[in-house]
């Protein structure tokens, strides 16, 4: 695992004198078949959202309002996204460990998922995540 396999995504962002609209499109945006969209947001201040990983579901995620943090680790090394505009968004593969965090200016999350939501598919510990990785128990 590297973080060269997350990247920004840039979709398609139409803007004229009557607004914006922004296209998603699954092969063209989404470099998967998108099996569920889920949105995060109420989020209350101080509040993680996130914090596990999935063993078989990529993700898209961006922020189609307000702003948020998205910390990615790959149990070693933990990189930072910030989120703040609906016309991008970050590619995260399966076995990625991923916290959602400072939600600002009622920040709301959408994401684009590969799979459909099976809890048993996920690691929901980070002790759990390491040992699948192979990685002694420290926090990066």
């Amino acid at each position: 695992m590297n973080f060269n396999e997350i990247y920004w995504i840039s979709f398609q962002d139409n803007i004229d004198d009557r607004g914006r609209l922004t296209a998603i499109e699954e092969s063209t945006h989404i470099p998967f078949k998108i099996k569920r969209i889920f949105y995060v947001h109420n989020v209350k201040p101080d509040t993680d959202r996130g914090g596990h990983a999935h063993y078989d579901t990529d993700q898209v995620i961006t922020a189609v309002g307000g702003a948020l943090k998205v910390d990615v680790s790959d149990g070693k090394d933990t990189k930072t996204y910030i989120l703040n505009s609906p016309d991008k968004g970050i590619f995260v593969p399966k076995m990625y460990w991923i916290r959602l965090y400072d939600f600002q200016d009622n920040g709301i999350c959408l994401v684009f998922a590969s799979t459909l939501y099976d809890i048993k598919k996920s690691y929901r510990t980070w002790e759990d995540y390491l040992s699948a990785r192979n990685l002694s128990s420290t926090r990066s």
